[in-house]
């Protein structure tokens, strides 16, 4: 008789960096579910969101290709790419006969699209409830820290926690296997986390943002267009330190939160045959190089978290494995269909994450690029490959170009593009070309050559006031809410 299938459960966070977990984490930061999660599973160290952009990264999670494929390179509606009845995970395994269920941020639009799953609470049902939240007035992309004005026990961190608990020992279907997506909204800004988190770092040892030796005045044009839109640039140190603080309290309280959700099934004594995914869909720059957000393909805000925890009896990897081989979150999917006992084919991009952890560190390329309308119409902010060890940045408004030694400067002090020779630069275009060609990405060269356009020319003043800080509240119709 064979034996039955894992539960599959995926965990997401929202602009969590990748530096929050494993060997990069800061040692005083507690987070120490994601830390056993990693001793049981697998970290992968070099796992990145290929456009670091909410919507995008939720695409490539259902649909296991990166933008360069499903073309959703920003913020957009989620039923222009995904029609009625496409291959999304969900689908894929409701087909294998699992019952599939999405609890937390979507960001579909419309909001109540559910691309494939039977069932989806959002953080909608929650604002619904009556709960008087988000009264601060700190906005979702302005990186000031605040304090929750509710309790801990009624934030939508704790809210989308228990009604997966209550889903997991109640509701669930014992007649068939579960997938369950837990998308949490944090630590998205605005950063007001609740006691204690709120006060929990405040005194600690906090790092210092990352300033990169190219990150003045004379940054690419599209980089330094997104912090002045963001006036990141004017903020003082402490409110900076702040942020991180607060931000830093978040992860904590997903963390502790995300405890609730194991015990759970351990209760229901479905832990060890549950297979769990652990990612975000893109980081934070949270000061670093004088910015904050997401969108560009630097450590901050490309790299992402990503842990798998197999269920028991069925990983041949040895638990506690790191990973340096490139991965994006377009793996996810072919990773949670192998372990529901299915199969991909050649339309996804990714691969089954165990599968790779098994054959050792080996070469991979990772092709990143966002777009949107920040930037002179008809190209991408930027296009970007990265092998793990190197890293290099087309810039088409401008041009500009930056290239960055991972090995060696892991944090991207440094942009080799300044120092290197011409040669080794058209080296790394040819790549780059070649790169997203091979990715599916032709339509974004301009007759096989990476596109050029000159600058906007916008000015300090005009980019500053066409933010976009998210002055959102509960009675906002989309789902974006935090």
């Amino acid at each position: 008789m064979n034996a039955p299938r894992p539960n599959l459960l995926l965990v997401t966070t929202d602009q969590q960096r990748r530096d929050t977990a494993g060997p990069g984490a800061p040692a005083f930061l507690r987070t120490p579910h994601l830390d056993q999660l990693a001793r049981e599973g697998i970290r992968f160290d070099a796992a990145y969101a290929s456009t670091p952009v909410c919507v995008p990264s939720r695409i490539t999670l259902l649909t296991g290709c990166s933008a360069l494929r499903h073309g959703m390179t920003h913020n957009g509606r989620t039923a222009d790419v995904l029609p009625p009845g496409a291959p999304t995970l969900p689908a894929r395994l409701g087909a294998l006969g699992y019952a599939t269920v999405g609890i937390g941020k979507m960001h579909f639009t419309p909001p109540r699209a559910h691309h494939g799953f039977e069932e989806l609470i959002l953080p909608d049902d929650y604002y619904r409830t009556g709960v008087a939240a988000m009264r601060h007035g700190i906005g979702q992309n302005e990186l000031y820290p605040a304090m929750a004005t509710v309790p801990e026990a009624q934030t939508l961190t704790s809210w989308l926690s228990e009604r997966a608990v209550e889903h997991i020992r109640y509701r669930r279907d014992p007649t068939r296997p579960l997938f369950l997506w837990l998308s949490y909204s944090k630590p998205h800004p605005p950063l007001d986390p609740p006691e204690p988190y709120c006060s929990m770092y405040r005194d600690a040892p906090l790092p210092d943002p990352v300033i990169g030796d190219w990150a003045g005045d004379d940054a690419p044009a599209a980089f330094r267009r997104q912090r002045h839109r963001g006036s990141f640039d004017l903020l003082d140190p402490a409110t900076v330190r702040a942020a991180r603080a607060a931000y830093y309290g978040l992860v904590t309280q997903i963390d502790y939160n995300l405890g609730r959700v194991l015990a759970a099934l351990q209760d229901v004594g479905e832990l060890a045959r549950t297979t769990i995914v652990f990612t975000s869909d893109h980081g934070e720059f949270l000061g670093d190089h004088g910015t904050g957000n997401k969108v560009f393909f630097h450590e901050a805000a490309a790299g992402v978290p990503l842990i798998v925890r197999p269920a028991a009896g069925c990983s041949p990897v040895a638990p506690g494995t790191a990973v340096r081989t490139p991965v994006t979150l377009a793996d996810v999917l072919p990773t949670l269909v192998a372990a529901g006992g299915g199969a991909v084919g050649g339309d996804v991009d990714g691969v089954d994450l165990v599968a790779l952890a098994a054959e050792g560190d080996q070469s991979r390329v990772v092709v990143g690029l966002a777009g949107g309308d920040a930037g002179p119409p008809g190209v991408p902010y930027y296009l970007a490959m990265t092998d793990g060890r190197r890293k290099y940045i087309w810039y088409p408004e401008g041009p500009a170009e930056q290239l960055f030694d991972l090995t060696s400067d892991p944090d991207e002090r440094y942009d080799l593009a300044r120092t290197v020779s011409a040669a080794d630069l058209a080296g790394w275009r040819d790549r780059l070309v070649t790169a997203v060609a091979d990715a599916g990405g032709k339509h974004h060269l301009d007759g096989g050559a990476l596109p050029a356009v000159p600058p906007l020319n916008d000015t300090i003043a005009e980019q500053r006031a066409s933010a976009w800080p998210g002055y959102h509240t509960e009675a906002f119709h989309l789902d974006v809410r935090h």
